[in-house]
């Protein structure tokens, strides 16, 4: 057995998640942590929503609650959504919990103490009418290096270059149409220059990353400055210096203390598990993988700003330092980074209103034909685009009527003519039986080969192939025809439960809940795919601080099955099936385009009124 880290991009906590996001970290670190657990090895899930930074005081000034307020509200929402998609966290928590704040404290402390963070003063946008610091993503202009318009305070989405928001043109703040003024403050800095050399030493080492991943993390050194990570803000964890510890206006940012995250989720993981160094397990051997799964727009954060960090922690920069007491902290195997998926053609957006929330369409559609579809058409290694008419005919084509129909005639025809797994007769196997046997079990590690190397469209599609010729097997031999030779239906049906199964295994990783259900169809009984549950708990060093969690048992053996062909059990019962998958009606995408346009247009006039109100705002406070 070996371990495996599967860490997860931290969803921010400013609003509820939609499709476009989990098809970027979502599901498919879900199918690889699956598939890696069928396979025997010890996975290690973690995340949590990310709470801190200045788009969370804007979110809460405009509804009129706390800071910790909103937070508390989207870590539940966001919480229940992940875990009613399935996704088999050991720990989802959040960044606002004391283990957390701990955590990053001390990382920050050895980067200091190893000459990896200095003091230096930069320029802040702050806002004229509020006079509070604006957050860089809230700034947007044109851009320096390429002209594009629309860059933002910290990257410019076109050119993917750095940047900061003082070196914009005509920048603009998109809470409310101010110029920002920009002042000089004092800050600490992460020296990326010198930790600039290793961070690229060790990205060159890298082998088998998605190509646009590697070209664009490589790309990120061409020029390296410093980057402050400390901000003028009253929300966020405490800078752990003499001076500024007690300063409620000076907190260390967002970007620094989220990617801590996934070490921090780790050691909040073990305390709970009553074995506070387990942790270490996965963070200090250097035979276990970490791999990383976002979308494209963090890639920086997880191949530079986090490397460099752990590089500055174990002092492994230019300048040398020591080691501090949670390292060495393993550098990441892969990042697996996903593009960008669409919603009929326009980029998603939350505040444009553009938008598919994962808790409306879970409200609506089986939780595994989201899942199907994600799998399917996701964003894995190119822009993909999300249609209601691809929803629902990928739907339709594939889960009702290829693989669903499949399940049911062949444990309906289990049930009509044995009630039970029928004996396999050898001397009644034919090479049609022993071929499609060796093509099921054989397809395994096809299919596993596909997803250690973050290929999941193609393992899907590998799985579906088999579940194609399963259905040209059942074709070609008619059971429903064989009358006077019962051991011989019994065989044709042993043969088609096995490949059943056998495809029920493959599915697994993309299916959890169905897989269950077809399990029990076959007359499996247990827990063959287990799922995470929400459970209430309380800060582990906040006492009265309580939050969910999204954990989990995941146990080879005992409710994790085997990445390989199991036999099905003979005799065991096998009881009269009923539909696995439903198909959509039609008049679904209909419904779904009319209802997404109503909801567009009320967002955009709600929008709009909140401008010209701002605006009036504005006009009163100059006229005065």
């Amino acid at each position: 057995m070996s371990h495996v880290l599967v860490n997860v991009a931290w969803p921010y906590a400013n609003g509820p998640r939609h499709i476009g996001h989990v098809a970027g970290f979502g599901v498919p670190s879900d199918v690889y942590a699956r598939y890696e657990r069928m396979k025997g090895n010890d996975v290690l899930m973690v995340s949590g929503t990310d709470e801190h930074g200045t788009p969370i005081l804007v979110e809460a000034e405009k509804e009129g609650v706390t800071a910790q307020e909103l937070a508390n509200r989207y870590n539940r929402v966001i919480a229940k959504d992940l875990c009613d998609l399935g996704l088999s966290y050991n720990l989802f928590t959040r960044t606002t919990t004391g283990n957390h704040e701990h955590v990053v404290q001390e990382m920050f402390k050895q980067c200091l103490e190893n000459g990896y963070i200095y003091k230096g003063t930069q320029q802040v946008a702050i806002s004229p009418s509020t006079g509070r610091t604006l957050p860089d993503r809230y700034i947007e202009g044109t851009c320096p290096i390429c002209g594009a318009e629309g860059a933002r305070g910290d990257q410019c989405d076109a050119c993917g270059n750095e940047l900061d928001p003082d070196e914009l043109i005509n920048p603009v703040s998109k809470i409310n149409g101010e110029t920002p003024r920009f002042e000089q403050t004092e800050h600490y800095f992460l020296d990326l220059p010198a930790l600039a050399e290793a961070n690229k030493a060790w990205l060159e080492t890298r082998k088998g990353w998605r190509t646009n991943v590697i070209n664009f993390s490589l790309g990120l050194f061409k020029e390296v400055k410093p980057r402050a990570i400390t901000r003028d803000i009253d929300w966020g964890i405490p800078v752990p210096v003499k001076g500024w510890i007690d300063n409620p206006n000076k907190k260390l940012y967002v970007w620094f203390d989220a990617v801590i995250g996934y070490l921090s989720a780790s050691i909040e993981w073990a305390r709970r598990q009553g074995d506070p160094e387990k942790w270490r397990e996965w963070w200090n051997d250097p035979t276990c993988p970490a791999y990383y799964f976002m979308g494209k727009d963090n890639i920086t954060f997880h191949s530079q700003i986090w490397p460099s960090e752990m590089l500055a922690y174990n002092g492994q920069g230019s300048k040398g330092g020591e080691t501090g007491p949670m390292g060495p902290l393993n550098m990441p195997e892969q990042v697996v980074a996903s593009e960008f998926m669409t919603m009929e053609g326009k980029k998603f957006s939350s505040s444009r209103g553009i938008v598919i929330y994962v808790k409306d369409i879970l409200s609506r559609y089986p939780v595994d034909a989201v899942r199907y579809y994600i799998s399917v058409a996701g964003p894995e290694s190119s822009d993909s685009d999300f249609t209601w008419a691809e929803f629902v005919r990928h739907n339709n084509e594939e889960l009702a009527s290829s693989w669903g129909n499949l399940v049911n005639r062949v444990a309906n025809l289990i049930n009509k003519n044995f009630g039970q797994i029928p004996a396999l007769d050898e001397d009644s196997m034919t090479d049609e039986d022993r071929g499609l046997l060796e093509e099921t079990a054989a397809a395994f590690d096809v299919v596993g080969s596909s997803i250690e190397t973050h290929h999941q469209k193609h393992a899907l599609a590998e799985a579906m192939r088999v579940v194609g010729d399963i259905n040209k097997y059942i074709s070609a031999t008619e059971p429903w025809k064989i009358k006077d030779d019962p051991a011989r239906l019994g065989t044709v049906l042993h043969v088609a439960a096995q490949a059943v199964s056998d495809a029920n295994h493959l599915l697994a990783p993309f299916l959890p809940h169905s897989a269950q259900k077809v399990w029990e169809a076959l007359g499996g009984t247990g827990t063959f795919s287990p799922l995470p549950e929400l459970r209430e708990v309380e800060d582990l060093d906040k006492p009265g601080f309580t939050y969910p969690i999204i954990t989990g048992d995941y146990q080879l053996g005992v409710n994790v099955h085997p990445w390989k062909s199991e036999p099905i059990e003979v005799g065991a019962v096998v009881p009269k099936p009923t539909p696995i998958f439903a198909k959509i009606p039609t008049e679904a995408v209909a419904e779904e385009l009319a209802r997404f346009d109503e909801a567009l247009a009320a967002r955009r006039a709600a929008e709009a009124e909140r401008l010209a109100a701002e605006k009036a705002k504005l006009a009163a406070e100059k006229a005065e």
